[in-house]
């Protein structure tokens, strides 16, 4: 069992003071890892920006180009924009009310989708069996043709069909429990029967869509399953969808590879969400996965980072990922524990999910 990590500094350079979505997160969760030692356990992969036409499978030539050209007409320079925005008098600009880019950007979100190029490759070449991409900007709010929500690209979008176009996959999972819906994953495959899309996410919550009849479009119906879980739900909660729900799709569509969009912003402190998520309940998701992915695919899962912004929740739910994905004797790191969760009401929607794709 080998795990691969990949990490790309450049990350630091797209950061602006104040914002949820910092540069402070990854320095959180390294300061943990390191401190840890697990990553001299690991696979580390060096990184490289995402070539263009990997880009452009997903998003639209005009988007490209324009958001290329705003990053370019921002004042500062590549190589010393965090230490300018930190001091406030670097100029950034706003593409919708949450997603801010400055100079570095558009170079660190094209750094932030090849991370998880390399991982892919590394793990579609039996390189990894499985890995691990902690990589910023995040991308599932990602539109084809637009930003949004924090996001610039849509790395996991861009990977799975990197896996197929490069790999030869098939047929591609792609699960998302971050607390908000991956609305942008969802549009680019929403007509595609070849990528099965699940987003487990908070319900009506940002970005406010998400809900139980998007199911897909044309070929692609019945391969886009959201499950729209009212707040709080918990460990519980996303267990039951998981296993009643995951599992038997998973089963039936027997997919080459899962790809995993780990936003840990459902965990009970975060300031984002209402989701009351543990450490431990994460670790258990990842590890549910990962016996997903051994059954189906050669262990192949491939695991991303989205959300997920408490400074001191968030290192510890990549710090457990790993250790599930690496099979390490350490076992889980929860210093927090778990809060309760309405078990009720998540069952009450993964029954109607259910219902709706009409499985039994």
């Amino acid at each position: 069992m080998t795990t691969a990590f990949v990490y790309d500094p450049f990350e630091r350079n797209h950061s602006f003071p104040g914002h949820p979505e910092c540069l402070e997160r990854m320095q959180s969760a390294l300061a943990l890892l390191q401190a840890d030692g697990i990553l001299d356990t690991l696979t580390r992969l060096p990184n490289s920006a995402a070539p263009l036409d990997r880009i452009l499978a997903v998003h639209s030539a005009a988007y490209v180009e324009r958001l290329q050209e705003i990053c370019r007409s921002i004042g500062g320079s590549d190589s010393d924009g965090r230490q300018s925005a930190r001091g406030n008098d670097l100029p950034a600009l706003w593409l919708d009310p949450d997603t801010y880019v400055l100079r570095a950007s558009w170079e660190a979100g094209l750094r932030a989708a090849g991370g998880l190029l390399k991982l892919t490759d590394a793990v579609m070449t039996g390189a990894a069996s499985n890995g691990f991409a902690m990589v910023r900007p995040p991308g599932h709010h990602a539109r084809p043709g637009g930003a949004k929500g924090f996001c610039l690209f849509g790395n996991v979008a861009i990977a799975a069909r990197h896996a197929q176009q490069k790999h030869a996959a098939e047929r591609v999972l792609i699960v998302d429990f971050d607390v908000h819906h991956g609305n942008g994953t969802e549009e680019m495959f929403f007509d595609d029967p070849t990528v099965l899309f699940v987003s487990i996410h908070q319900y009506p919550h940002y970005p406010f869509s998400g809900g139980i009849d998007e199911v897909g479009y044309g070929p692609g119906e019945g391969y886009n399953v959201n499950v729209p879980f009212p707040s709080g739900v918990g460990d519980a909660g996303y267990l039951t969808a998981l296993r009643q729900l995951i599992d038997p799709l998973a089963r039936g569509f027997r997919p080459d590879v899962i790809f995993l969009s780990a936003g840990f912003d459902g965990h009970w402190m975060d300031p984002l969400s209402g989701h009351r998520v543990s450490v431990d309940g994460y670790a258990s998701m990842v590890a549910e996965l990962m016996a997903l992915a051994e059954a189906l695919c050669e262990g192949r899962l491939i695991c991303t980072l989205e959300g997920g912004y408490d400074l001191n929740a968030l290192p510890h739910c990549i710090l457990s990922t790993l250790r599930v994905l690496s099979r390490s004797p350490a076992g889980r790191s929860d210093p927090f524990g778990a809060v309760e969760g309405n078990t009720q009401a998540a069952e009450k929607t993964v029954s109607a999910v259910k219902r709706r794709l009409g499985i039994r």
